[in-house]
Order: C-alpha cells, then sequence, then structure tokens
C-alpha cells in the first residue's frame, strides 16, 4: 500500500464500495467461512466491472495463491489474479516499479495507535488441519535488524502499542539464527523503542522458549498476555491432528505460565467436531475447559479443508449440528468462567488504551486484551476522554465478556 501510495494513487478502504477506478481484494483462504466471505466479495465487484463502474479488478492473497487454475476458470472477468508474494507484479500492473526505499515502511488502516508487525511467514507445523503451510509455505523469518527497523518507522508515526504476530511466533529464528530468538527480539525491541505495550500473539505450546518468561514477567512494558493456541487436550485428538505436543506436557507449560507471571492472562483456542473427537473425547476436552480456567477462550467448528493431512486421511463424519453445539457448549462454560473472573476487577484500576467511539461509550482495552478478538472496557463518552491515548480506569461493573468503568 505505501508503495502504491508513493506512485500517486489514492487508497480508499470499503469493502461494500465500487466507485474506485482500480480495485484490488486481498482474499482469505484459511477457512470455509472465510474464502465463502471472499468468493461474494469477488462477485460482487465483478457484477460492478460488468456495469462499468470500476475499470480494473484485481484479486490477490491466499485465496488466489491455493486455487488460482480454479478462480480463473470460473471467475474470468477479474482483470488478473495474484499469489500472496507478488508484490512487483502487482506493482508492474499498476505501472509503477518497487522504490526499495519504501522497503519496510507502512500505510497503517488501522486506528494507528496500534499495529501489527508480522515477525516471520510461513509455518513448519505439520497440524493435520490446517492450510496454511500449503499456502504460505514453511517458516521464512525477518531479521532483527529489519524487525527493529519497521518498529522503529511505527513508533515515529504514533504507534503505542505493538503486536508482534506469526503462523508461529514462538518458531522465530530456528531458520535464519539456528535458536528461537523471540526472548532475543522482545528484548531488544524494549531496548531500542518505547511503545508502551508489546503484545506477542500465536505461541505454539510444544518447545515453548522458556527464556521468554522472564522477559514478559520482569517488563511492564510487554503485555502479560499470553497466546497459545492449545486446540485440544487429549492425547489421541492431539496425535489425530498431528500437533507435537501432548496433555501432560500442555497442562505442566500452563500450570508453569500461571505460576511463573503472576497475573497473567492465558488466551486459547480450541476446534471441536475434529474428526475423531467422539462423545468422550469431547466430554474430556469439556471438563479441561471448566478446570483450568481459561482467562480469553475462543472455539472453531472444524472446517475439513483441502489437501490438508486430515481431508486426504480422515472422513469429516460429525455432523454440523454436533459440531455447532459442541462450539455453542465450550462457549456457554466459558461465558460463565469469565462473568466470574471479569467480577473480580469491579473496584480495581486498570490502565486502559481507548480505541473509539461507539454510541454513548469510549471503547477500550487493558494489558489483557487483544484488539477485536478480546474483551472490552465501556467508558461513558461525558468523560471526555481521547481515542489513542492510555487512562486509569476504575472498573465500575462487569458482564461476561465486557467491562464497564469510569476515569480513576
Amino acid at each position: 500500500m505505501k508503495q502504491v501510495e508513493a506512485g500517486g494513487y489514492e487508497i480508499v478502504h470499503n469493502s461494500d464500495s465500487t466507485d474506485a477506478g482500480t480495485v484490488i481484494i486481498n482474499t482469505c483462504g484459511f477457512i470455509n467461512d472465510a474464502k465463502q466471505e471472499s468468493i461474494d466479495t469477488i462477485l460482487g465487484h465483478v457484477r460492478a466491472k460488468q456495469r462499468g463502474d470500476i475499470r480494473d479488478l484485481f484479486v490477490m492473497g491466499c485465496l488466489a495463491e491455493r486455487y488460482m487454475d480454479e478462480l480463473r476458470n470460473e471467475i474470468p472477468e477479474v482483470s488478473r489474479y495474484f499469489g500472496v508474494n507478488n508484490m512487483n507484479d502487482i506493482l508492474s500492473e499498476l505501472g509503477l516499479r518497487r522504490r526499495d526505499d519504501l522497503l519496510g515502511d507502512r500505510t497503517i488502516t488501522g486506528p494507528g495507535h496500534y499495529a501489527y508487525l508480522k515477525v516471520s511467514e510461513g509455518c513448519d507445523r505439520t497440524c493435520a488441519f490446517c492450510a496454511i503451510p500449503l499456502i504460505r509455505g514453511k517458516c521464512i523469518s525477518r531479521t532483527l535488524e529489519e524487525i527493529l527497523a519497521e518498529a522503529e518507522t511505527l513508533e515515529r508515526k504514533g504507534v503505542k502499542e505493538l503486536i508482534l504476530v506469526a503462523q508461529d511466533l514462538s518458531w522465530y529464528g530456528l531458520d535464519i539464527y539456528r535458536k528461537q530468538a523471540l526472548p532475543e527480539l522482545v528484548l531488544k525491541l524494549l531496548e531500542s523503542t518505547n511503545f508502551e505495550w508489546i503484545r506477542l500473539h500465536y505461541l505454539y505450546p510444544a518447545n515453548f522458549p522458556a527464556e521468554l518468561i522472564p522477559v514478559i514477567r520482569d517488563n511492564p512494558r510487554v503485555c502479560k498476555y499470553i497466546d497459545i493456541p492449545v486446540q485440544h487436550i487429549t492425547d489421541t485428538m492431539l496425535g489425530l491432528m498431528k500437533r507435537s505436543h501432548k496433555r501432560q506436557d500442555t497442562e505442566k507449560l500452563l500450570n508453569t505460565l500461571r505460576k511463573e507471571i503472576p497475573g497473567a492472562v492465558i488466551r486459547t483456542t480450541l476446534i471441536a467436531g475434529h474428526p475423531g473427537e467422539t462423545e468422550t473425547e469431547y466430554g474430556l476436552l469439556r471438563d479441561f475447559v471448566s478446570s483450568f480456567r481459561f482467562d480469553r477462550l475462543g472455539v472453531f467448528a472444524y472446517s475439513h479443508e483441502e489437501d490438508t493431512y486430515s481431508f486426504l486421511n480422515y472422513n469429516d463424519d460429525i455432523p454440523e449440528d454436533t459440531k455447532q453445539s459442541r462450539v455453542a457448549e465450550l462457549m456457554e462454560i466459558q461465558q460463565g468462567i469469565s462473568a466470574e473472573l471479569n467480577g473480580s476487577y469491579v473496584g480495581k484500576t486498570l490502565k486502559v488504551l481507548i480505541d473509539r467511539r461507539d454510541g454513548e461509550f469510549l471503547v477500550g482495552r487493558t494489558e489483557y486484551d487483544s484488539p477485536e478478538v478480546d474483551q472490552e472496557v465501556l467508558i461513558p463518552v461525558s468523560s471526555g476522554l481521547t481515542p489513542g491515548l492510555f487512562y486509569y480506569i476504575r472498573i465500575t461493573k462487569a458482564e461476561e465478556f465486557d467491562l464497564y468503568g469510569v476515569p480513576a
């Protein structure tokens, strides 16, 4: 986006808009719902192109990478398709050439006070259900120097919360440094930048970098927020999913994190309805959710993705309504846990970053919550707080997945 803007284009984003001369749709190809959303968006803009509302329609990203030939055959009205690593080709199609002096610079599309920074691309794991390695390939880490340079650019743009992301953040550095370099990266970021919050997303539970624990515990600018997707808990299901961890190891790690990093919240994601998940296996997962009491939890219904190990080797024989009922039951359990945990915040004062205004409320987050996926803190607009800034908020009320407060 920065390259295109530098070439003289004005970039706007509206997924329903059809009044631009050139439309570029960046697609997702991860699970069925995301693929369907991408297809619907493409078809809507194809109709706009046929009406003459837009001139050029380009489609890029994961769906195009994964289904290039099928898309060309089924939706030939698209001017051109690009995969996930075709920036030079897209620029050429727009009449531009890549400017190396802009590499690492960014156009921030979000609110501006927080930004994501991807430290690597691809994944070396072989989870049975996951299509990411088919789309993105093996893990390719960016160098420490490149990441630090981009982080410093984001800081100069006013970013206050830096969110490090990767398909597998804990793997970072193994391919280029022959070691897990995430702890070193975070320490260097703390040394060379002044972000108030540094948040870590997607830490795989197997071979968790132990050196990261004191980094999170001892540095108040690193959010005490541990996003560690375990996906399931029984050895049978973890084996079928081709996860490289077992229940005993998983529970040991989770308990260590709770013990060694007091006050940290642990977020996880689970898959319900993967092939082989009998009522017994599901019951054990349900019991685990009830007993461990995750601070944050998301549950996905299994999606049978083409060419994955699960697709090629298992029958997707669990009915969709069974999958959805399991998702609903797990989230109902979590709702009760979250309500109880949130109740403990009432009367306490928390540091909150205000994200936006929504109706009669200003909407913010604590260090324990990531944008869009976690709960929020709602403060009356009359308090006069400014989005993009930090404030101390006294919590006055708690609901299952939200907190309410006033300036302390």
